[in-house]
């Protein structure tokens, strides 16, 4: 990701024809923190730069969002659930993959691959004794450029809000999607 300069951030501010203060509110920063940024006064934490560059995305329309792109309807399982279940409802939705929720919250994540390796033996034991690390976790504000690089080394993105999750995004839903 390559970071915007003062100068960047200023010219793309008034050629969506906002003031200081406007994006200051859009952004939950405070108008003189923008000024000084633009100025070049002051380094911008991480956090404070990615809100600001959000609203100025929001600003110029036409941004996609996690919110956008995510399947609300989630199949996933519980850990306490039989790896001989969790093959059964991947084979029935047709999903190569399934998040692992533990009272809405992801605790890992379970795949054909990780079916495979197990085998047979392990059909009757639950998916908390096999299950892989979870999929990452976005906002629903996540950008569409946050996804693809999240896909870009996993299989599958949870979208949480206030620690619940509420949607998941797989490169199959970006295509679709976008294509």
């Amino acid at each position: 990701m390559e970071l915007p300069t003062p100068q960047d951030l200023k010219e793309r501010r008034t050629d969506v024809g906002l003031t200081q203060a406007e994006l200051a509110d859009r952004a939950a920063v405070s108008q003189p923190l923008i000024a000084r940024i633009e100025g070049g006064d002051v380094d911008p934490r991480l956090s404070t730069l990615r809100r600001i560059v959000n609203a100025l995305d929001e600003a110029e329309g036409g941004v996609t969002r996690a919110r956008d792109l995510m399947q609300t309807e989630l199949v996933a399982v519980g850990p306490e659930v039989l790896i001989r279940e969790a093959a059964r409802r991947m084979e029935d939705e047709a999903y190569s993959q399934l998040p692992v929720l533990q009272d809405g919250v992801p605790i890992g994540s379970i795949t054909q691959s990780d079916l495979v390796r197990l085998g047979e033996d392990a059909r009757d034991e639950p998916v908390g004794q096999h299950n892989s690390e979870s999929f990452p976790t976005v906002s629903p504000t996540a950008t569409l450029d946050e996804l693809t690089n999240l896909l870009d080394h996993h299989k599958a993105v949870l979208v949480t809000d206030a620690g619940e999750t509420v949607g998941i995004i797989t490169e199959a839903d970006l295509a679709a999607r976008l294509g």
